[in-house]
């Protein structure tokens, strides 16, 4: 059993899905660290600092409260609306962040290698395989059946 989890703890799949998974929270750090240190800021600048957690809904509960947070501690019920809408802004911000370091990322890439010499295209995934290939290892399609027809 030892034996097993060790093939299977160090195969090319579970240590890829550990890099990637270490990589994605630092990726996370630094994304936040665009929308908290850059585009909020920003943000708030052109909007002249507004916010909107202190809207909220009082359903259950007397008294006025500054904030849903305040009325929460003071026992009443809530639809802290304003709060949702901060967080909808700053899910956006993070999005279009991502995407912006995500299309820059990917412009940075090597450009894709042409196949070589002794490859065929697919006929059904249209991958590159070799020539002599009867069966395609990218959607394992038997190859002499799309050449008899």
């Amino acid at each position: 059993m030892l034996k097993e989890f060790r093939e299977f703890a160090i195969k090319g799949n579970v240590v890829d899905m550990a890099v990637g998974i270490i990589l994605g929270a630092a990726f996370t750090a630094i994304v936040q660290s665009v929308v908290d240190d850059v585009l909020m800021p920003t943000l708030g600048l052109l909007t002249g600092g507004l916010d909107f957690s202190a809207h909220y809904l009082l359903l259950e509960g007397e008294g006025e409260y500054a904030t849903a947070a305040a009325a929460r501690e003071a026992g009443a019920t809530v639809i802290a609306y304003g709060e949702l809408a901060n967080e909808a802004v700053s899910f956006t911000l993070v999005a279009l962040a991502l995407f912006f370091m995500v299309r820059w990322i990917n412009r940075l890439r090597r450009p894709d290698t042409p196949p070589a010499e002794k490859t065929k295209p697919c006929p059904f995934c249209r991958s590159h395989i070799d020539e002599t290939a009867l069966r395609c290892p990218q959607c394992t399609s038997h190859l002499e059946d799309a050449a008899v027809t």
